[in-house]
Protein backbone atom coordinates (compact mmCIF):
# COMPACT_ATOMS: atom_id res chain seq x y z
CA UNK A 1 0.00 0.00 0.00
CA UNK A 2 2.59 2.36 0.93
CA UNK A 3 4.71 1.57 -2.24
CA UNK A 4 1.90 2.59 -4.12
CA UNK A 5 1.07 5.65 -2.44
CA UNK A 6 5.33 6.23 -3.42
CA UNK A 7 4.71 6.14 -7.02
CA UNK A 8 1.51 8.30 -7.42
CA UNK A 9 3.11 10.95 -5.69
CA UNK A 10 5.99 10.41 -7.67
CA UNK A 11 4.12 10.62 -10.90
CA UNK A 12 2.06 13.36 -9.66
CA UNK A 13 5.63 15.59 -9.07
CA UNK A 14 6.83 14.24 -12.17
CA UNK A 15 4.09 15.66 -13.95
CA UNK A 16 3.77 19.28 -12.20
CA UNK A 17 7.20 19.66 -12.99
CA UNK A 18 6.73 20.93 -16.58
CA UNK A 19 3.94 23.11 -15.34
CA UNK A 20 6.57 24.68 -12.49
CA UNK A 21 8.84 25.55 -15.54
CA UNK A 22 6.45 26.88 -17.74
CA UNK A 23 6.02 29.55 -14.48
CA UNK A 24 7.21 32.69 -15.31
CA UNK A 25 7.89 35.26 -12.35
CA UNK A 26 8.58 38.13 -11.71
CA UNK A 27 9.97 40.75 -8.76
CA UNK A 28 9.14 44.37 -7.47
CA UNK A 29 10.76 46.45 -4.97
CA UNK A 30 7.29 48.39 -4.37
CA UNK A 31 8.63 50.22 -1.30
CA UNK A 32 11.66 51.35 -3.49
CA UNK A 33 9.69 52.16 -6.85
CA UNK A 34 6.70 53.87 -5.16
CA UNK A 35 9.07 56.00 -2.97
CA UNK A 36 11.48 56.50 -6.23
CA UNK A 37 8.55 58.17 -7.67
CA UNK A 38 8.04 62.23 -9.20
CA UNK A 39 4.73 62.04 -7.30
CA UNK A 40 6.69 60.96 -4.07
CA UNK A 41 9.52 63.19 -3.74
CA UNK A 42 6.53 65.94 -4.72
CA UNK A 43 4.71 64.72 -1.77
CA UNK A 44 8.38 64.36 0.44
CA UNK A 45 9.03 68.46 -0.15
CA UNK A 46 5.02 69.41 0.42
CA UNK A 47 5.32 67.62 3.84
CA UNK A 48 8.98 69.18 4.72
CA UNK A 49 7.47 72.61 3.72
CA UNK A 50 4.43 72.10 5.43
CA UNK A 51 5.90 70.87 8.78
CA UNK A 52 8.86 73.11 8.72
CA UNK A 53 7.50 75.21 11.17
CA UNK A 54 6.65 72.47 13.62
CA UNK A 55 10.00 70.57 13.19
CA UNK A 56 11.68 73.89 13.95
CA UNK A 57 9.53 74.18 17.39
CA UNK A 58 10.30 70.53 18.28
CA UNK A 59 14.20 71.30 17.48
CA UNK A 60 13.89 74.89 20.05
CA UNK A 61 12.11 72.78 22.85
CA UNK A 62 14.83 70.17 22.74
CA UNK A 63 17.71 72.68 22.68
CA UNK A 64 15.62 74.48 26.01
CA UNK A 65 15.68 71.12 26.96
CA UNK A 66 19.24 69.98 26.44
CA UNK A 67 20.39 73.24 27.95
CA UNK A 68 18.87 73.30 30.77
CA UNK A 69 20.16 70.08 31.45
CA UNK A 70 23.55 71.09 31.09
CA UNK A 71 23.19 73.74 33.67
CA UNK A 72 21.89 71.44 36.08
CA UNK A 73 25.00 69.49 35.54
CA UNK A 74 27.54 71.78 35.86
CA UNK A 75 25.92 74.07 38.44
CA UNK A 76 24.05 71.45 40.41
CA UNK A 77 26.48 70.89 42.62
CA UNK A 78 26.68 74.59 43.67
CA UNK A 79 23.01 75.33 43.83
CA UNK A 80 20.85 74.91 47.21
CA UNK A 81 18.58 72.22 47.32
CA UNK A 82 15.85 74.50 46.27
CA UNK A 83 17.12 75.97 42.98
CA UNK A 84 18.32 72.73 42.08
CA UNK A 85 14.89 71.26 42.58
CA UNK A 86 13.15 73.93 40.48
CA UNK A 87 15.42 73.31 38.00
CA UNK A 88 15.02 69.84 37.83
CA UNK A 89 11.37 70.31 37.62
CA UNK A 90 11.81 72.84 34.37
CA UNK A 91 14.03 70.40 33.15
CA UNK A 92 11.44 67.32 33.27
CA UNK A 93 8.39 69.55 31.93
CA UNK A 94 10.33 70.89 28.94
CA UNK A 95 11.30 66.90 28.24
CA UNK A 96 7.56 65.98 28.82
CA UNK A 97 6.72 69.23 26.33
CA UNK A 98 9.54 67.74 23.93
CA UNK A 99 7.43 64.69 23.99
CA UNK A 100 4.49 65.55 22.90
CA UNK A 101 5.28 67.65 20.27
CA UNK A 102 7.42 64.89 18.90
CA UNK A 103 4.90 62.19 19.36
CA UNK A 104 2.47 64.83 17.62
CA UNK A 105 4.33 65.56 15.13
CA UNK A 106 5.40 61.74 14.14
CA UNK A 107 1.83 60.72 14.26
CA UNK A 108 0.35 63.63 12.08
CA UNK A 109 3.36 63.18 9.78
CA UNK A 110 2.69 59.32 9.63
CA UNK A 111 -0.96 59.70 8.55
CA UNK A 112 0.34 61.91 5.77
CA UNK A 113 1.88 59.35 4.67
CA UNK A 114 -0.55 56.24 4.58
CA UNK A 115 -3.08 58.85 3.25
CA UNK A 116 -0.28 59.19 0.21
CA UNK A 117 -0.08 55.41 -0.03
CA UNK A 118 -3.83 54.46 -0.11
CA UNK A 119 -3.71 57.31 -2.55
CA UNK A 120 -1.27 55.97 -4.51
CA UNK A 121 -2.44 52.39 -4.16
CA UNK A 122 -4.34 51.97 -7.79
CA UNK A 123 -1.84 53.43 -9.88
CA UNK A 124 0.43 50.60 -8.20
CA UNK A 125 -1.71 48.13 -8.84
CA UNK A 126 -2.60 49.67 -12.79
CA UNK A 127 1.10 49.35 -13.33
CA UNK A 128 1.74 46.21 -11.83
CA UNK A 129 -0.81 44.84 -13.73
CA UNK A 130 0.72 46.03 -17.22
CA UNK A 131 3.95 44.39 -16.32
CA UNK A 132 2.33 41.24 -15.52
CA UNK A 133 0.52 41.34 -19.18
CA UNK A 134 3.63 43.11 -21.18
CA UNK A 135 6.11 40.72 -19.97
CA UNK A 136 3.75 37.63 -20.16
CA UNK A 137 3.88 36.89 -16.54
CA UNK A 138 2.33 34.47 -13.95
CA UNK A 139 3.27 36.03 -10.73
CA UNK A 140 4.70 38.78 -9.72
CA UNK A 141 6.44 38.82 -5.95
CA UNK A 142 7.70 41.99 -3.83
CA UNK A 143 11.34 41.95 -3.38
CA UNK A 144 11.44 40.67 0.41
CA UNK A 145 9.42 37.65 -0.19
CA UNK A 146 12.82 36.71 -2.49
CA UNK A 147 16.10 35.59 -1.58
CA UNK A 148 17.78 36.05 -4.81
CA UNK A 149 16.47 36.98 -8.21
CA UNK A 150 18.13 37.24 -11.53
CA UNK A 151 18.51 40.80 -12.55
CA UNK A 152 16.21 40.60 -15.91
CA UNK A 153 13.62 39.69 -13.68
CA UNK A 154 14.04 42.55 -11.14
CA UNK A 155 11.27 44.69 -12.74
CA UNK A 156 10.83 47.65 -9.85
CA UNK A 157 13.14 50.11 -12.64
CA UNK A 158 10.44 49.42 -15.27
CA UNK A 159 7.54 50.21 -12.28
CA UNK A 160 8.93 53.26 -11.53
CA UNK A 161 9.15 54.24 -15.37
CA UNK A 162 5.31 53.65 -15.36
CA UNK A 163 4.49 55.08 -12.08
CA UNK A 164 6.09 58.38 -13.47
CA UNK A 165 4.43 58.28 -16.68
Amino acid sequence: MSRLLVVIAAAMMALSLPAMAETRIGVVDLRQALFSSNDAQSFSEKLQKDFAGDEAQVREVQEEARKLKERLEKDGAMMNETERNKLAGEFQEKVKEFNFMKQRLDSTVAQRKQAFLEQARPEVDAAVQELLKENDLDLILPSEAVVYVKPEMNLTQQLLEKLNR
